[in-house]
This record gives structure tokens, C-alpha cells and sequence, in this order.
């Protein structure tokens, strides 16, 4: 069975009742399950389960410095492009938004990869908008080249691709993907991507199955949360994500949390989630899977991560530009969003060395993880 079938089994609207549904008793028995199935994933999202946050809040740090121990992996993203042939209406990159369009040449990409290096990470997560005409495969392949030789690992959040250009990227040592979801609600997905390649749902739908096929070390997964029910996202989410492990068993997994930001041309938008119901959705997901890495970006203030890295976080942002060439050649402008997290990597590892963590600056590496 596909992604696309088991997904055509379940109903939206139902999930979100069933999710509302659930008791005090249902909350309980989750907690208490020896281990946690979807139906327990329902209960932990639900209203129900916000009283019994500090149990939630409790049990997944402890399932958390079980599987992690006291490490936080610091990344950074790199935007090489805010070229984009959709429209998105929650994205400060969409084609309709009328702002100066860069894409970094090589001498450009190797300063901002420089500059990136040179803050200690070991790690690298190039960006860009979805422009397949100038910023498609061709280019991708090009920039690992140039960037490999400077970081142990490089990773993409980029366009959806077809399963043979992840087949050549993956050839030059890419090391994970990063692809969201923005809504497993098809009929809001309609409504917030009315323009591009990005419409079709179906096609992003199907994007991890593309690189679990072709053996990719790592999977992001994520929703953008706000622009539908966030309890039945997540739940969907969850889904997707129990399917990839059982059937791309070798390849790990990854789940953000972007919470909707000002950004150009939508500056009034509101995420529909409170700083507390994220914290009980970190949980949730620790308590359904131990084994899964949960990520927080610069979208979130100083206060929210200082606190939740403590709770279910183990992959941090830190130092964020969201422009191309924010770090050296164009800083404060051209951003795809607002951050709200302005400190340095250097801070930030200050704050977690004093937390009593310790910063990790590049992704476990692969022969470690096969020994």
C-alpha cells in the first residue's frame, strides 16, 4: 500500500471530531500505555490532554534524555534563491509578491557557506524557492559540489523532485531532505496554492516515498501550522510519518514545528496555536515516537526555546538569515518571513552549555548510525 491509499482511507473532517472527542479517561490511558499507537496520539492532541500537560511535559523529557541524552544539534539554513513560480499565500517568496527576485551565483554561495563554516557548524541546510527553471537540479547538483568540500553534511529544503534527479543528488553525498506537507487538508491546500507546480497536491503528498526509494539518509516532515486545524494536521502528519518508518525502515526522520509569521504581503497572519498547545503537541509527538528528531526553529522567541529544549527538542536553529545571501551579501532584506530569535550560534551554545547540553554542530553520521 502507497502513502496516497492509506491517506485516502481517512476522512478530515472525522479525525478532527474524533480528536475533539476524546475524554479525561482517553488522556489517562495514553500516558499509561506501555506504548502509543495513533488512536493515543489522538488523545495527547486533544483538548482534554492541556491539564495533563506537566505529566506529558514530564514523561517526554524523560523519553528524550533516554534516547538523546543531553545533546541539542544546532543547524542553520542557507538561502540560495527567492525565485518562485507559485503562489503561496502565506509566503513572503510567492510569485505574486512584487520584491527583488536574487538567486546567489558560485562566489556568492561559497561566501555565505564560508561565513556559515565559520560559526562552527558542520552541517549545512541549503533553501530556496521553487523556481525549477533556474534554480532546478542542475543547480542543486552544482552547489553540492562546491559546498561538500566545507561541510560533512548537506541537506535541501527545496521543490518537490522527480525520483531520478534525487537519484543524482543524492550521488553527490546529499545527506537529507526537508519537505512539508504545508496542509494534509486538500481542500485548504487548494486555497493557499492556487498558482504553480506547487498545486498539486498529490505530487508533494508523494515526495517522501520518491526519496525513500532512493535510500536518502533523512526525511523532514512538518505542517505549517495556521493554516488549518493544527490537532488533525499533526495527526496526519503522525500518520505519514508511521508509514515511512515501517516501510523506508533505514532511513530516520525528522518533524518541525513552523509556526505562521509576518512575512511580505501577509503581515496579519495568526497561527491559531498558543505557546502552551505547542508545547503539549512537542509532547505528543515524543510520547507516540521516541525515536523521531523534533525541530524548533528562529521562528520561535528566546523565552519559548530556552524553556521547550528541555521538554521533547533536539534539533535547534540558531543564527538564521531567511534571504538569500543574509549572511554576507544582502543582510536584512529579501526575507521569506520574519525571525523572531536573533541570537548567535555562539549564544545559543552558551545557553545550552549553561543548560547543561551539549551543542552539537553537524547530524549524527551515517557509518555511526549502520554500526
Amino acid at each position: 500500500m502507497s502513502f496516497q491509499q492509506l491517506f485516502n482511507r481517512y476522512n478530515w473532517d472525522q479525525v478532527s471530531r474524533d480528536i475533539l472527542s476524546k475524554s479525561a479517561r482517553d488522556v489517562r490511558q495514553a500516558l499509561n500505555a506501555p506504548r502509543r499507537n495513533l488512536e493515543h496520539f489522538k488523545a495527547l492532541l486533544s483538548p482534554a490532554a492541556l491539564p495533563f500537560l506537566d505529566d506529558m511535559a514530564s514523561l517526554s523529557r524523560q523519553l528524550t534524555l533516554k534516547r538523546f541524552g543531553k545533546t541539542i544539534q544546532l543547524y542553520a539554513p542557507l538561502y540560495v534563491s527567492n525565485e518562485c513560480q507559485n503562489i503561496c499565500t502565506y509566503c513572503g517568496f510567492s510569485m505574486d509578491n512584487r520584491l527583488e527576485r536574487k538567486t546567489l551565483n558560485e562566489k556568492e554561495l561559497l561566501a555565505e557557506a564560508a561565513y556559515i563554516r565559520e560559526m562552527g557548524y558542520d552541517s549545512l541546510l541549503l533553501v530556496s524557492g521553487e523556481a525549477n527553471k533556474t534554480v532546478g537540479t542542475d543547480y542543486f547538483e552544482k552547489a553540492l559540489q562546491l559546498v561538500n568540500p566545507v561541510f560533512s553534511q548537506v541537506s535541501l529544503e527545496v521543490q518537490p523532485l522527480e525520483e531520478e534527479d534525487y537519484r543524482r543528488l543524492i550521488g553527490r553525498k546529499l545527506h537529507s531532505v526537508l519537505v512539508y506537507q504545508e496542509t494534509y487538508c486538500r481542500e485548504t491546500y487548494a486555497l493557499c496554492h492556487p498558482k504553480g507546480k506547487k498545486s498539486n497536491f498529490d505530487y508533494r503528498l508523494e515526495t517522501p516515498d520518491r526519496l525513500g526509494r532512493e535510500g536518502i539518509h533523512k526525511i523532514g516532515l512538518g505542517v505549517l501550522l495556521g493554516l488549518d486545524d493544527w490537532r488533525a494536521d499533526s495527526f496526519f502528519t503522525a500518520l505519514h510519518l508511521g508509514y515511512l518508518e515501517k516501510v523506508y525502515w533505514k532511513t530516520r526522520y525528522s518533524i518541525s514545528f513552523p509556526r505562521l509569521r509576518p512575512c511580505a504581503g501577509t503581515a496579519n497572519l495568526s497561527s491559531g496555536i498558543s505557546d502552551r498547545e505547542l508545547v503539549q503537541l512537542i509532547c505528543a509527538y515524543r510520547l507516540l515516537d521516541q525515536e523521531v528528531e523534533l525541530s524548533l526553529s528562529t521562528r520561535e522567541n528566546e523565552h519559548f526555546r530556552n524553556n521547550v529544549i528541555r521538554l521533547g527538542i533536539n534539533s535547534i536553529s540558531a543564527g538564521s538569515k531567511t534571504n538569500p545571501g543574509g549572511y554576507t551579501v544582502a543582510p536584512g532584506s529579501l526575507e521569506q518571513f520574519e525571525i523572531d530569535d536573533t541570537r548567535s550560534p555562539a549564544q545559543i551554545a552558551r545557553m545550552l552549555s549553561a543548560a547543561g547540553y551539549q551543542p552539537l554542530w553537524k547530524d549524527w553520521d551515517q557509518a555511526l548510525q549502520q554500526q
